[in-house]
């Protein structure tokens, strides 16, 4: 018997007029089979996939997509610059996070950069032009225009972390306010008394809900509140090198420091080594994230681990579902969900 491979009767691509001849069936049917229909028996199932087999038949998925007015591909878009999603594990874990929940299927990842007013408006016009399914928003400010952008484009999305508590897009997030409350309570139960904070960017919603838990921690340990004790950060190394120097500087007795970031810690970390403290005898060091930094600093890092990974996952699995949603926009709307994801204290050497 002669071998079909690849080729159709007329020696080009196996058409899907072909497999249904081949497994006695209609086209229907096979395009059923192939789209993952639950509506066909298995000995129908496996005598089209056999057919395709044979034949060597590959979907056309640009045509699929044209058919459902769809183009296969996610994008997923950072508002910040190119030499922060690079600098930071966060961003490096979401997209691996990402991009192994896509890999069972036929979607392409897109990654866009919009920290400019001129990149964002390059942005409202390719998705003005719906040219992807739906949109993944990794670190959303408060004032970031981007999340209602896409709700008046009506094109499905996803962020990670809301903007606030009234967030009206689904989003999935660490719960960060446990994560914090973790953090100090782990520096109380060390004996720590004059405990610091070197925060995130107060802009982002995760990074209010840290500083949240910070306080709540300390006010239920018996603690007194004391704002000389906060020290604005923007999750940078740098960022943190800084505040911790003006803490020293406000408060040279202080004894503990939770860093909203791995990242900042290790520029706290190099201002407690400039002024001649020692980790964790002179002062014990917390960060947040549990990335590759806190497993390499010198002493290992104490941090609260997020499960970036998973929400880069779990992201995916919330978009896919709204963009097979084919009710109007208006509809979807009382199904947004905010998932919240729990944290975990890693207790190292350096608390």
């Amino acid at each position: 018997m002669a071998s079909h491979g690849a080729r159709g009767r007329g020696g080009g691509r196996p058409t899907l007029e072909e497999v249904a001849a081949r497994a006695g069936v209609g086209r229907g049917t096979v395009s059923r089979v192939i789209n993952g229909s639950p509506r066909v028996s298995d000995a129908t199932r496996a005598a089209v996939e056999a057919a395709v087999a044979e034949l060597g038949y590959v979907p056309n998925t640009a045509a699929r997509a044209l058919a459902a007015n769809r183009t296969d591909a996610i994008a997923l878009v950072v508002p910040e610059p190119e030499t922060r999603f690079f600098a930071e594990p966060y961003f490096s874990d979401m997209l691996r996070g990402v991009g192994a929940a896509l890999s069972d299927t036929e979607m392409q990842l897109l990654l866009i950069f919009a920290g400019s007013d001129r990149e964002r408006q390059r942005l409202a016009d390719y998705l003005a032009a719906h040219r992807v399914d739906g949109v993944l928003l990794v670190s959303v400010h408060a004032d970031d225009p981007l999340p209602d952008m896409l709700a008046q484009l009506e094109i499905p999305a996803v962020i990670s972390g809301p903007r606030s508590a009234a967030e009206t897009l689904t989003s999935v997030d660490s719960d960060n306010y446990g994560g914090a409350r973790q953090a100090v309570e782990h520096l109380i139960g060390r004996g720590r008394r004059r405990i610091a904070h070197i925060t995130g960017r107060l802009d982002v919603y995760g990074a209010q809900r840290r500083v949240d838990g910070y306080r709540d921690a300390l006010r239920d340990a018996g603690h007194p509140e004391d704002e000389l004790m906060i020290e604005a950060g923007d999750f940078s190394e740098e960022g943190g090198r800084g505040a911790m120097a003006a803490l020293l500087e406000r408060r040279p007795d202080l004894d503990a420091v939770f860093a909203a970031s791995d990242v900042t810690a290790a520029g706290a970390r190099h201002a407690l080594r400039e002024a001649g403290r020692r980790i964790p005898e002179d002062v014990a060091l917390v960060g947040y994230d549990d990335s590759a930094i806190a497993r390499h600093m010198d002493p290992p890092l104490t941090s609260v681990r997020q499960p970036i990974e998973e929400m880069g996952r779990s992201m995916i699995d919330l978009l896919l579902a709204e963009v097979a949603d084919r009710r109007p926009p208006a509809s979807r709307e009382l199904d947004r969900r905010q998932v919240v994801l729990a944290t975990e204290l890693v207790a190292r050497a350096s608390s």
